[in-house]
């Protein structure tokens, strides 16, 4: 008997088609993945099961939960399912904290919703969880606010919150999309643990085929809010029966041609970074203990040549970013000295920073974050322009936003757009647009392509490395995907704890890797080969 069944969903918001016909079922103890490009409708499909649809969202068909058919059940009803027997994982784990209350205060929040426990036993299950998700509370006490964590550590803690009360139904929408693929393979295995021993029922949603070949038993595949294929995951993607499926695949194993444009010390280091340290106040953990600093990073020294991509890798809250915004200026160290163009940045005055910003950009993780939502793609574009020497006039800065524009695959039809007009990967282009508009010596990426899904993650990448060829464009990608180091960098650094602990030519660290940080991030990294021929083989 199914847990949760989908027949002949369909679902329109304001006339629109988003959902035609969705049938999936979970059994309990069973894990069903969910794939597809973005805007396929797989978030959609998960906020039908919760109920939580916007106001003009009609849904025809039937979602039946353990014998409740959710589309028809009332308001008190789904409060009652929500959190206590259906839980939900959301993408965005900042959008889904409340910014000003503790970790603790928010897992302790349903626990004491559901089961009127009080305020000490709620606490106390709380910690339990969080210990379990990989947040000891030697190191997060349950006072500590979703600002001071890590992006891998606030998703650890809204998997927390969605699991504290063991429900029957868990669904995850990206659970591991901000997470290193160390801290990755532990939440993975924590869902196996969990849907083994409380015979709970998952609907794991990802555009990471190999983390759902791993995971599901069976597999359903969407495109534009039809279901195109489904059926045993191991057997689907090894027949790859349909295209799509095909086309799926080959994205997730894509590596970019990039030709080399750099040769290894052909020049004089564009970027050095000498003996570089960055402390912050620690908290005072009692009257009697004082408050011990804490180093994010320790004594860090690197260099990157002119055309050269170096790859930044570690585990979530190593201080890789803490590190990236000391290269870009935006924080000072408390000790060493950075380099650009062999002239020191350290401590200079904002107006003496100016060159170096021209020729030194960056691209976020989240594209969306990154703009004003209030302001048109060619004001958003043209914001670096300011750093010009010689300012442009109205028709000039047209012309370069529809230049840089283009260089990214889109047009000038776009600058007239608002950021929420265009889909993930084209606000990733967007940034990427912004960052290359003064023609810079540097991009520093900060996971430039790990909230994309596979097709649109293979565009980025090929971009990325167009512009390598084309402008001589030296980048700093600091990445958990071994995958995207592996295609995109000459040389791999390996961050752990602060300090950079293995360095050397890309494949010689990744094939090859000596430091115990890099060995656990080689082990587990996810790979589509190994998972299909893994699972086939458990099936005889």
């Amino acid at each position: 008997m199914s847990l949760l069944e989908i027949e002949n969903l369909s679902l329109a918001i304001g006339g629109t088609p988003i959902l035609q016909e969705v049938e999936l079922a979970i059994a309990p103890g069973e894990v069903v993945g969910l794939v597809g490009e973005s805007g396929s409708g797989k978030s959609m499909t998960a906020l039908t099961i919760m109920r939580l649809l916007p106001h003009l969202a009609r849904a025809d068909g039937r979602v039946t939960f353990d014998g409740i058919d959710l589309l028809a059940a009332s308001e008190d009803q789904m409060c009652t399912l929500r959190g206590d027997d259906i839980g939900m994982v959301f993408q965005e784990p900042m959008t889904a904290l409340n910014p000003v209350k503790t970790i603790g205060e928010q897992v302790a929040e349903g626990i004491r919703w559901h089961t009127k426990a009080g305020r000490a036993e709620a606490e106390e299950r709380a910690r339990k969880m969080l210990d379990r998700v990989g947040l000891p509370g030697t190191k997060f006490p349950l006072s500590r606010y979703p600002h001071e964590l890590s992006g891998g550590q606030r998703q650890r803690v809204v998997i927390a919150i969605a699991c504290a009360l063991k429900p029957k139904l868990l669904i995850a929408d990206e659970p591991t999309t901000a997470l290193d693929v160390v801290l990755q393979a532990q939440i993975l295995d924590l869902l196996r643990d969990l849907v083994s021993e409380n015979r709970m029922g998952l609907l794991l949603i990802s555009h990471d085929l190999a983390v759902v070949t791993e995971m599901s038993d069976r597999l359903t595949i969407l495109r534009r809010g039809e279901v195109m294929e489904a059926g045993d995951t191991a057997r689907t993607l090894s027949a790859q029966h349909h295209p799509y499926t095909r086309e799926l695949a080959l994205a997730s194993m894509h590596v970019p041609a990039r030709p080399k444009t750099h040769q290894a010390g052909s020049a004089k280091p564009l970027l050095e970074v000498e003996g570089v340290s960055r402390a912050y106040p620690g908290r005072r953990m009692s009257l009697f203990r004082p408050a011990q600093p804490v180093r994010a990073v320790d004594n860090v020294s690197l260099t990157i040549e002119p055309a050269q991509s170096v790859a930044l890798v570690g585990r979530s809250g190593c201080g890789k970013s803490t590190l990236a915004r000391m290269i870009l200026a935006l924080d000072k160290p408390t000790a060493g000295a950075i380099r650009f163009r062999g002239e020191v940045i350290t401590g200079k005055a904002e107006a003496a920073l100016k060159p170096a910003r021209r020729d030194m950009q960056v691209v976020f993780q989240d594209p969306y974050g990154s703009f004003d939502p209030r302001q048109k793609v060619e004001k958003l574009v043209a914001e670096p322009l300011h750093l010009l020497e010689k300012q442009p006039t109205r028709a000039e800065r047209r012309e370069m936003v529809a230049h840089a524009l283009d260089e990214v695959g889109l047009g000038a039809r776009d600058m007239d757009k608002y950021p929420h007009e265009f889909s993930g990967g084209q606000r990733q282009r967007l940034s990427i647009a912004r960052a290359i508009i003064t023609r810079p010596k540097l991009v520093v990426a900060d996971e430039p392509v790990s909230a994309l899904d596979v097709s649109i993650r293979a565009q980025i990448l090929d971009l990325f490395a167009e512009l390598n060829q084309k402008l001589g464009i030296a980048y700093l990608f600091i990445t958990h995907d071994l995958t995207v180091a592996r295609a995109m960098s000459d040389e791999v650094l390996v961050m752990h704890e602060g300090k950079i602990v293995e360095r050397g030519r890309t494949a010689d660290i990744l094939d090859n890797p000596r430091s115990e940080a890099a060995q656990a991030l080689v082990a587990a990294a996810p790979d589509l080969h190994r998972a299909i021929a893994r699972r086939m083989q458990e099936q005889g």
